[in-house]
């Protein structure tokens, strides 16, 4: 059976040491079973590492920085659509969501452009700084949170807290905290990155396992896999992993993704304690940088995404494998200069 051909929009091509989702997405779609798929990469910067690629990816494009709006993107995508049929649209970074969130009937209904995005309800309320609420919510355990706008409050919230604590941005980026001097340093390091609120989260001890999910936005979980990092790099980020059988972990995540008709992919990162209990510490709004793991324990959940975009039904993934692990490695490409000059001055190559 020969497969179809679509064309898909990847961002996030940021293959770096605290890398994107966007290549591993790539590598998952390329290795579908039902679609021949053509990649167009969206860029923000010009040394993302995706860009270069192109084995992988067809066509290159710089986008907006999400500052910019969302008018700003959808002009673009319109000059894009003008040069590429694009299908299907796949956003990986949390910063950039809001605006696809935004324009994502508009891209449908005037450039047929397919999306499976979370509604703007479901975005919100799983931020960082409304984790309190949403632990309640969906009856799931969560460390203590607040939001801070200025270091003075956060004399206030010593008595409440103990150190150490974790002092976080709102999209990315986490410090622990063992004295007030390191708090301080960590929340003028989020601000002049990535402004305000900061968020003041209580330090809860055990083992990160975190789990790649899909949901189809009508209470089914598509598909989840869960996993235990096994080196983290000094960004916090899982450089080796391993695919876990965890029967507690899944319920939590199904009932969190079934409660909240959650809709596309998303990242649940847990604390498991010694005394096997489970504490939300972020859901992030779209795949992690680890989702080709899923690829490899047996659940394409790219494919799985593109599918339901395009409004084809889908049926939950009737299990994975357990003992599966991914092992990250860096790698030295070679670019000729031109190519670099290329996307810097016309923004495409």
């Amino acid at each position: 059976m020969s497969k179809r051909k679509i064309t898909v929009g990847v961002s996030g091509l940021n293959n770096i040491d605290s890398p994107g989702p966007g290549i591993p997405v790539i590598r998952a779609l390329k290795e579908s079973s039902e679609f021949d798929v053509r990649i167009i990469g969206f860029s923000y910067e010009t040394l993302e590492p995706g860009i270069y690629m192109h084995e992988l990816v067809d066509k290159v494009y710089q986008l907006p920085l999400p500052t910019a709006g969302s008018s700003m993107l959808k002009e673009r995508l319109q000059y894009i659509a003008g040069i590429e049929k694009i299908d299907v649209i796949i956003p990986n970074f949390d910063a950039e969501l809001h605006n696809f969130i935004k324009i994502q009937q508009q891209l449908k209904s005037e450039l047929d452009i397919a999306t499976f995005l979370p509604s703007h309800e479901s975005f919100e309320e799983r931020q960082k700084s409304e984790l309190n609420k949403f632990g309640e919510k969906y009856n799931v355990r969560v460390p203590k949170s607040h939001m801070i706008n200025q270091l003075s409050e956060l004399k206030k919230l010593e008595d409440d807290l103990d150190y150490p604590m974790v002092i976080k941005g709102r999209y990315y980026d986490a410090y622990v905290a063992s004295s007030h001097e390191q708090a301080s340093a960590g929340f003028y390091k989020i601000v002049s990155k990535w402004g305000y609120p900061v968020i003041v989260q209580e330090f809860v001890t055990g083992t990160e396992v975190n789990v790649t999910a899909i949901g189809d936005g009508y209470g089914n979980c598509i598909g989840a896999v869960p996993m235990r990092k096994l080196y983290i790099t000094d960004k916090g980020k899982a450089w080796s992993g391993i695919s876990l059988e965890d029967d507690t972990l899944m319920e939590i995540t199904r009932r969190v993704i079934e409660n909240s008709k959650w809709r596309g992919g998303c990242e649940l990162e847990f604390i498991k304690t010694k005394k096997d209990e489970y504490y939300l510490l972020e859901m992030n709004p779209r795949f992690p940088a680890w989702v080709y793991l899923a690829n490899g324990c047996g659940q394409n959940h790219a494919e799985a995404l593109v599918k339901m975009a395009l409004g084809e039904e889908v049926k939950p993934f009737a299990g994975y494998k357990s003992g599966k692990m991914f092992i990250r490695y860096s790698y030295d490409m070679i670019v000729d200069i031109t190519e670099f000059e290329k996307i810097s001055t016309t923004g495409e190559m």
